[in-house]
């Protein structure tokens, strides 16, 4: 704790501090009204301050630059008004806490101390010129979150400027009072961490600016890393850092890189709503923010009904006694592999020899251009060119085929019966154009001069240029044949004469021809069953989750058009959910964005896990070593100490997970005699949690079906203000959350009740992340129960770590 008399100098800077930003936010306010009033007025009256004369080229010309002028004067008026109103936003984000932070530097070479004040935005003394708040971002600031008093250094552009820290200092400022003064040697003081800690869990994802840590600076500053990998124990604040990287990013690159040029895919809708409030709490528009299962959707276009990751995760946890269950498990862990990609690389290069699979083109009950002729031509197309660049020759080809057959079919019968049942409309558009035809050819007469007089004077019905009947007819033809060809011209376009499907299921025909079509000697033992499956689900335009990416990838080889070369920065967060597989088609989808993969391998929950703590992950392998980084966050600071302790003896391997020092209760163990009791007990409990003033509370089940029994039941002993949370839920909310647990990852709650931990429940060995991943989600209060035993995953454990009760 500061002495009494800096604590007096830091309240008199302060009041100073404030004063200045207020003075700021007066001075901007007018000129942010006045800006937006200009914009406004400019947008109103663009039209009538342009002249508009296109009788000549001259005013042609005079009109182009009249609206070229006021283009570039709304330009202008909108780009002042934007930068006005974020330097208003900033000051209005630093008045209630204009800075958390202070160092005091001696550059090395120089006698005199710097005084750096540390906030979410920076703030000058214009009189000075100097820095009255330095922004967090800022090359100078990263100090101190890196140093403690001693030798300190920091980089810049132009090099690196090395020197001596003197002071570091933190403060808590609410509602611009000063709270408390901090001196400390670490990075950040325990008195302010466990302040933040402690404090409840909140609907949206706060801004950890102020409590930093070292290791997390470096995720933050990463700007070197082509894949930066983050494997994090549960609560070490690895998605905090991500989004601050993000922050950090635009603000370092703010010419060049805009907030629509960074991607988060999140686990579920929930979660992008928990963080959506971060980084415009720093001043920063929001990255793009979507789901991997959104993405494969979109780009499925409709054509199969998708499973998604949850619906897997239904059948993995509820259908192991099922006869389909080892050999789905077999193919999901398969199909998720490289080696699958590598058999898929291989079968595009056996498709460009043969095997293509085409749709025919039919129209009404006629073949116009078989499958065959398709196959014929696209292998006439030299061998050389990429597959991609045929299939786009293939198209160009079926155009062309079909514009000579839309000039043929005008003399069809058909045609002809359409025509006697035109609706009068029809004919009075045919008439006008067949008009506007004749007047055009009548100017080109007059103008020429190569008829006479009297012809001038004639019209429709009298002898004329041509047959006005015989030209509406033929009109009308071409319009008619025209209206039924584009559909199939708009499907050619599309690339739907490609048999995607049939492609991708010829793969599963039987083990032989998998082999010789990508190469491929060793597949799993139960392949004949995971061809079964497989066909099954394709033939009823359906496909598994772990089929989705696969298909794309053929897709995406075959059409050859769907990378994205904006996006810079790519985030995925629990990020040891996504397969080998997966990853490669997002190196591929975005090939100039680097990647920051946050994960912690101990929540490997789904079937298709990649293991990111390796040194030979595939995620090293999929840039190489030297463009690859892993950042290992050991420290979880989420849970209090006894809770960590517990939730880390749930894993063998759990002994690198430090917990951070801030006491609470012991995780509680409520066995019950029914389940009925176990609902009154539960009942209770949520009642006296509430009533403790903890705003955020989830009953965790294993699966949705035990959600929606929980709720069910629990209304039943007069819970109120329950909300059951499923799959399509978008937003999270304080309150009592009923939730299945692969819905809960990346969240937290002031107090977690998991309600069946029961062996029945929680048995099986591949189950131990699942509960681990659930009973880390609590922040204060831990709560256990069970009808029957207890999951063995507890055996072995320290009772010191639990507080058991029996329920009558």
């Amino acid at each position: 704790m500061a002495n009494e008399i800096n604590r007096v100098e830091e309240q008199a800077r302060l009041e100073r501090v404030k004063m200045r930003i207020q003075a700021s936010i007066a001075e901007l306010e007018p000129e942010v009204s006045g800006l937006r009033s200009q914009v406004t007025d400019i947008r109103k009256r663009f039209w009538e301050d342009v002249t508009l004369n296109t009788s000549t080229h001259e005013d042609f010309e005079e009109t182009f630059y009249s609206i070229k002028q006021q283009e570039a004067l709304l330009s202008e008026r909108e780009r002042s008004h934007l930068k006005r109103l974020q330097r208003l936003n900033g000051m209005k984000r630093l008045l209630p806490s204009p800075y958390f932070g202070r160092i005091d530097f001696t550059e090395q070479g120089t006698k005199e101390s710097e005084a750096v004040y540390i906030g979410v935005a920076s703030l000058t003394d214009e009189e000075e010129l100097s820095f009255l708040v330095y922004d967090w971002r800022t090359p100078i600031a990263s100090m101190y979150y890196d140093f403690m008093p001693g030798p300190a250094h920091y980089d810049t552009p132009g090099g690196r400027i090395d020197g001596e820290m003197t002071l570091k200092r933190q403060y808590q400022i609410r509602d611009g009072e000063l709270r408390h003064v901090f001196d400390t040697s670490m990075t950040i003081g325990d008195e302010l961490l466990q302040q933040a800690l402690g404090q409840g869990a909140d609907a949206q994802m706060k801004s950890i600016v102020a409590t930093i840590q070292r290791e997390q600076n470096a995720i933050i500053r990463d700007e070197t890393s082509r894949m930066l990998i983050v494997q994090g124990a549960a609560g070490s604040g690895k998605t905090s850092a991500a989004l601050q990287r993000a922050a950090y990013l635009l603000y370092r690159n703010r010419d060049k890189l805009r907030a629509d040029q960074l991607v988060l895919f999140s686990p579920n809708g929930m979660f992008n709503s928990y963080v959506a409030a971060v980084l415009p709490e720093l001043g920063e528009e929001n990255m793009q923010q979507t789901t991997f299962q959104e993405y494969l959707s979109y780009w499925l276009e409709g054509s199969l009904a998708l499973e998604d990751p949850f619906e897997q995760m239904e059948f993995v946890l509820t259908a192991p006694q099922t006869p389909d269950y080892e050999a789905r498990m077999a193919g999901i862990a398969y199909k998720a592999s490289e080696r699958f990609l590598h058999a898929l690389q291989q079968y595009a290069l056996w498709l460009g020899k043969e095997g293509m699979r085409f749709v025919p083109i039919r129209f009404q009950d006629r073949e116009l251009i078989s499958a065959a002729r398709m196959r014929e031509q696209f292998y006439s197309y030299d061998p050389n060119v990429r597959l991609a660049n045929r299939v786009i020759l293939l198209r160009d080809w079926l155009l062309k085929e079909l514009s000579r057959w839309e000039r043929r079919e005008r003399e069809a019968d058909w045609v002809q019966d359409e025509v006697n049942y035109l609706d009068p409309e029809s004919y009075d558009e045919a008439y006008r154009t067949v008009l506007r035809k004749y007047r055009r050819e009548e100017a080109v007469f007059e103008f020429t001069d190569q008829y006479d007089g009297d012809r001038r004077n004639q019209g429709p019905g009298e002898e004329s240029l041509f047959d006005f009947a015989d030209q509406e007819e033929e009109l009308l033809r071409e319009m008619i044949v025209k209206a039924h060809a584009e559909p199939l011209k708009r499907e050619v376009k599309r690339l739907h004469f490609i048999d995607f499907i049939g492609l991708y299921v010829q793969l599963f025909e039987d083990e032989g021809a998998f082999s010789r079509m990508t190469g491929e000697t060793e597949v799993p033992a139960s392949w004949p069953e995971i061809c079964r499956q497989t066909q099954e689900k394709l033939n009823g335009k359906q496909l598994f989750y772990e089929d989705a990416t696969p298909y794309l990838y053929v897709k995406e080889l075959i059409e050859g058009t769907r990378i994205n070369t904006e996006v810079r920065h790519v985030f995925v967060d629990e990020g040891q959910d996504y397969s080998p597989f997966q990853y490669a088609f997002l190196k591929k989808l975005f090939p100039r964005a680097r990647m920051t993969v946050l994960g912690d391998f101990n929540q490997a929950i789904f079937a298709q896990a990649t293991n990111l703590q390796e040194e030979a992950s595939p995620l090293v392998r999929l840039y190489g070593e030297e463009e690859t980084r892993l950042i290992r966050l050991v420290r979880s600071y989420r849970s209090t100490q006894e809770i960590v302790s517990f939730t880390k003896s749930l894993l063998p391997w759990g002994g690198d997970i430090v917990p951070f020092e801030r006491s609470g209760e012991k995780p509680r163990f409520l066995q019950a005699s029914s389940s009925a009791a176990r609902a009154a007990r539960m009942a209770g409990d949520l009642a006296a949690l509430t009533a403790e003033g903890l705003g955020s509370v989830a009953v965790i089940t294993k699966t949705a079906a035990e959600a929606s029994e929980a709720y069910g039941l629990l209304l039943e002993q007069g819970c109120e203000s329950l909300r059951l949370i499923t799959k399509e839920t978008l937003s999270f909310e304080k309150g009592i959350a009923v939730i299945p647990s692969y819905l809960a990852k990346g969240v937290e709650f002031d107090a977690v009740l998991v309600y069946d931990a029961s062996s029945a429940v929680y048995g099986r060995e591949s189950e131990r992340k699942l509960f681990y991943t659930v009973c880390t989600r609590a922040m204060h209060k831990l709560l256990l129960y069970a009808v029957g035993e207890w999951t063995p995953f507890i055996d072995g454990i320290d009772r010191g770590l639990q507080n058991m009760v029996e329920l009558s």
